[in-house]
């Protein structure tokens, strides 16, 4: 394990802080916004126009990566992510707001683009798997370091919106320093919507579920805590439960659909996820900060893993040379859905209260499991022996990652 990730110990110490940074601003924001008395449709505002930046970056950094190379891309989308927290505790607006989120996801996209080709650049074939799942470890741990950092400070003040700024800034030290060679220039890869329905209806419809719900969960779980647990500490711990629970549910599910028909395992993720979130759309009649934390983490143990299974299932049915297109659509689906999400369900919150959030989670997953379990009456199943291998997807974690692994192994 030590040397395996020896050759990539500085990106990976980068990462480290840089999501570190993230998991603090991405509870901070709504918490404060809560607290300033934002409407929850104004928090659900917020919260898509950061999956809208991100998507756009996923679409647009390779270019940026060609004109400029790695090295000074990461350092200009660093600096500008660095100041957006410290700009965003100084002008508290709506409007404000919105569009530094919107540059703080543009931002980390290309962060994520440079930092995770430059992983497989220097990964090898034998030690790829081993590499990126230290990488997704790293990734859900910082997340949920950086979330309980909430609690070191009054979200009222400019204290945390530092904390987050520095944590930022210091993730380009390691990185900027490393004597390893640059990667090759990404590559642009075109979208094409009608191959993608007719490649697998079900996995890019399970992408886009994923982005509704967890785009939603993302913007607008603080807010859910507010509602049912008025304690700001109570949105740290629900949110990171919850990242814990994705981490966790990623390798049971990822084993299952590997040794049977991905379809049922979806339908039986999908259903799981429903569950729990009607579960946590009861919260507010007496379940407990325990419970909720507790079915919290089922929640996220099934729910995340949808975009996971989703992309296997997509790239069981692929054809050679597609599969970098493949992944780039279902990437730039979730970014769809996690656009959509936060405003459908922040109007819901709204006419129905804080704890429908998950009410409308489980309304987008029933649906999903539906349409997947009649679909599969009409599609042939892809033979065990015959399935693509499992990546644990960090799209729900907000990383670009599973792109860019399918794009090294369509050219091996």
């Amino acid at each position: 394990m030590v040397r395996a990730i020896a050759p990539v110990a500085t990106l990976l110490l980068g990462v480290a802080i840089l999501l570190t940074g993230q998991g603090l601003q991405g509870v901070l924001l709504p918490v404060r916004a809560t607290l300033e008395e934002f409407s929850t449709i104004a928090v659900g505002f917020i919260g898509a126009f950061y999956f809208l930046g991100f998507t756009f970056g996923c679409w647009r950094g390779s270019d940026l990566i060609r004109r400029a190379g790695h090295v000074r891309v990461f350092a200009a989308m660093t600096a500008i992510a660095s100041a957006v927290p410290l700009l965003q505790g100084l002008w508290v607006n709506l409007w404000t707001w919105g569009l530094m989120r919107f540059a703080t996801g543009f931002c980390l996209a290309v962060l994520y683009v440079v930092i995770e080709s430059w992983l497989n650049e220097r990964a090898s074939d034998e030690n790829r798997g081993m590499v990126f799942s230290a990488y997704i470890i790293i990734v859900m741990t910082m997340l949920a370091v950086g979330q309980q950092m909430l609690l070191l400070g009054d979200p009222r003040e400019l204290q945390l919106f530092a904390v987050a700024s520095v944590l930022v800034s210091l993730a380009a030290v390691p990185v900027l320093m490393s004597r390893g060679e640059q990667p090759d220039p990404v590559e642009e890869s075109r979208f094409d919507i009608l191959l993608l329905y007719r490649n697998s209806p079900s996995g890019m419809l399970g992408s886009l579920t994923s982005g509704l719900t967890n785009g939603a969960f993302w913007s607008l779980a603080p807010v859910f805590t507010a509602t049912v647990a008025p304690d700001v500490s109570m949105a740290a711990w629900f949110m990171t439960v919850v990242v814990l629970g994705g981490a966790v549910g990623q390798w049971p599910l990822g084993w299952w659909s590997d040794h049977a028909d991905r379809r049922y395992v979806l339908i039986g993720a999908s259903l799981a996820a429903a569950t729990a979130g009607i579960a946590l759309g009861l919260a507010d009649m007496g379940l407990g900060n325990g419970g909720i934390l507790a079915i919290g983490f089922a929640w996220g143990a099934f729910a995340f893993p949808v975009y996971s299974i989703s992309v296997a299932q997509a790239n069981d049915r692929a054809q050679p040379g597609t599969f970098v297109m493949i992944s780039s659509g279902l990437l730039l689906m979730y970014g769809a859905g996690a656009i959509i999400g936060p405003f459908l369900a922040s109007t819901i919150m709204t006419v129905l209260g804080g704890a429908s959030l998950f009410l409308f989670a489980a309304f987008c997953h029933c649906a999903l499991a539906l349409y997947v379990a009649l679909r599969s009456r009409h599609e042939s199943a892809v033979p065990t022996g015959e399935l693509a291998e499992f990546n644990e997807s960090l799209t729900s974690a907000l990383t670009a990652s599973q792109v860019y692994e399918e794009e090294i192994e369509s050219e091996n």
